[in-house]
């Protein structure tokens, strides 16, 4: 165990952590130059056009040390977005040490320390490096200083590199097997291996992806998941060397995949611990934090044939992405699907684009909200984060909404359209501090619902794509929330109805009535979009009748007749805007709601 390192690289977006594993890949000679591509641990196509990793790959990889050793090199990638720490506390648990990458040009950037503190909480081994020297703007010695002061590491100790050129990797690699610890384990105890990760294989079921804490795991072995209880019997184990390459056991130590033939997903946890049947651990290992869903917004496919194909590609995807919560839920305009909660709207938007996708299915999202506690008259207090839950305005006490805690690392300069913009999203506690020369932190408690919909994008905008946004939840606070139906021709439309603060309600539901203005054909008879709440009608749009000219065969004579062929047009008219009934179509939904989202 000595010549083993378990190491993950974690840093903000966008720091190079991708790039700097490819290098470290390319000068372990684990990848032939003719295979050769960017990004090569990142599997799904969404990863490569978006140049963001979504979900933790592990690599063993074979390096010889300075002074002639071995060593096997266990290499987690971490994703960098907030959206996606689920991710990165999972690879933590399966490693003793980190690289923290940080950008030469950037610093230390909100994700970055939010990251470390993870590392910190399960006792990690941390080495800094700083990547992009080669820029014209990098400024290395800031960055060292903020290195001391923002992450309490030494600054000597961070080793400057050019993962693009491919400058400074032997001194990384040197400091991997120097610098971090190997693994603790003991050889001969009871088995007990952490299952970190999991994938579905068509042809060989579920591939569960292992760190093995203390004893040996071999194909054969009767292994029992200590949180479940079910056993069943290894038929292959191995270690990721970019393929699934077949070796004879898993030691202590040791970070790998192990195939038992499960076939039904239900059946797998992850976070769980492997045992021997025969030969049980005393107790599981300390499992992770199970993923707290901040976002919720229902998904219903585009036709209601497709949902059983919906239901089967969601219990995959659950497997692989364990951030991912979801139970049935239908609607009266949409049919049958289920109601999800996510981590963040990246991670809504990830998980829609893979269901498209990896499993070729239509979709249609609700409007995304956050969990609110209600109050009610009579002494309950529920938890609600779907509109169509929502009790009566008569039978509410008080609601409170979840707050956060924003940090937002920016440069000095674009500090007032910065202030200005938490304002406008009713951001409450304002204090600023400097991070370094021209660097500057805002910390703002605001409301989640806030940041949902176009905070981010923003932020973007007016710090010129330099400011770096992070949050960690607070607590709930009371706020003025109502439930904003929207009315189609005087009938609620149940998928369109929106939880919102009454400050943003107007303006909301005046989009939603004009882009459904835009979006649903013109029929015989006038038909009025409202958006209201309650018996309050606080929005208002009209989709224009066809009219016919019933006067056109009129040429000159008594203005009597014309009149009375427009008085019988106009009964006609209201006769059949009594009896008619407006169809939405599907792509009513997807126009307001995607439009929704900023997309």
């Amino acid at each position: 165990m000595d010549h083993v390192r378990n190491f993950c690289i974690i840093a903000h977006i966008d720091h190079g952590k991708s790039t700097l594993a490819d290098r470290l890949i390319q000068a372990c000679g684990a990848v032939e130059a003719r295979q050769f591509r960017d990004q090569v641990l990142d599997d799904m196509d969404i990863e490569r056009e978006r140049g963001i990793t979504i979900k933790s790959n592990s690599v063993s990889l074979d390096y010889r040390a300075r002074d002639g050793e071995l060593h096997q090199l266990n290499l987690i990638d971490t994703p960098g977005h907030v959206d996606f720490s689920h991710e990165v506390r999972r690879s933590l648990m399966a490693c003793e040490g980190a690289l923290v990458v940080v950008d030469a040009t950037q610093g230390v950037e909100a994700q970055t320390v939010a990251n470390l503190y993870l590392a910190l909480e399960h006792d990690l081994e941390l080495l800094p490096v700083i990547n992009k020297i080669d820029l014209p703007a990098a400024d290395v010695e800031r960055v060292r200083e903020e290195i001391d002061q923002d992450l309490g590491l030494d600054p000597f100790d961070a080793i400057p590199v050019s993962a693009k050129q491919g400058l400074g990797i032997d001194e990384v690699l040197e400091g991997i097997v120097t610098h971090l610890p190997p693994p603790r384990g003991e050889r001969k105890a009871p088995l007990k291996a952490l299952v970190f990760d999991a994938r579905y294989d068509a042809y060989r079921g579920v591939v569960l992806y292992v760190r093995v804490v203390d004893g040996r795991l071999a194909s054969g072995d009767r292994v029992r998941f200590m949180h479940t209880g079910r056993e069943y019997e290894v038929h292959e184990v191995g270690l990721n060397r970019l393929r699934r390459e077949e070796s004879r056991g898993l030691d202590a130590g040791a970070v790998g995949y192990v195939i038992t033939g499960i076939k039904t997903i239900r059946d797998v946890s992850i976070g769980d611990t492997l045992t021997h049947a025969r030969e049980p651990a005393e107790a599981p290992l300390p499992g992770y934090k199970p993923a707290r869903p901040v976002v919720f917004s229902s998904i219903y496919p585009m036709s209601s044939r497709e949902y059983g194909d919906l239901s089967v590609a969601m219990e995959k995807l659950a497997l692989n992405d364990a951030a991912l919560v979801y139970q049935k839920d239908s609607s009266a305009a949409l049919g049958f699907g289920f109601r999800c909660g996510f981590l963040g709207l990246l991670h809504l938007d990830v998980v829609q684009e893979r269901l498209r996708r990896e499993f070729d299915l239509s979709l249609i999202l609700s409007a995304p909200s956050v969990l609110y506690r209600v109050q009610l008259r009579d002494g309950e207090r529920v938890d609600i984060d779907n509109p169509a839950y929502w009790p009566e305005p008569g039978a509410i006490d008080s609601v409170e909404e979840p707050y956060i805690r924003a940090s937002i690392l920016l440069p000095e300069k674009h500090l007032g359209a910065a202030m200005e913009l938490c304002r406008e999203h009713r951001a409450a506690t304002l204090g600023t501090g400097y991070l370094a020369r021209g660097r500057l932190e805002v910390s703002a408690e605001m409301p989640l619902a806030e940041v949902l919909f176009d905070f981010y994008d923003k932020l973007k905008t007016v710090t010129r794509g330099y400011g770096s946004f992070d949050y960690e939840p607070l607590d709930y606070r009371p706020a003025e929330v109502v439930k904003v139906d929207i009315l189609v021709h005087h009938e609620k439309v149940d998928a369109l109805a929106f939880l919102a603060h009454r400050e943003k309600a107007r303006a909301r539901a005046l989009h939603y009535c004009g882009q459904l203005e835009q979006s649903i054909p013109r029929q015989q008879f006038k038909i009025p979009i409202q958006g209201a709440i309650g018996a309050e009608i606080i929005a208002r749009s009209t989709i224009n009748p066809f009219r016919k000219d019933v006067t056109a065969k009129c040429y000159g004579g008594d203005v009597t007749r014309k009149r009375k062929l427009l008085e019988r047009q106009k009964k006609g008219k209201a006769r059949m805007k009594l009896v008619g009934s407006v169809e939405i179509p599907q792509e009513a939904f997807v126009s307001v709601l995607r439009t929704e989202r900023g997309r």
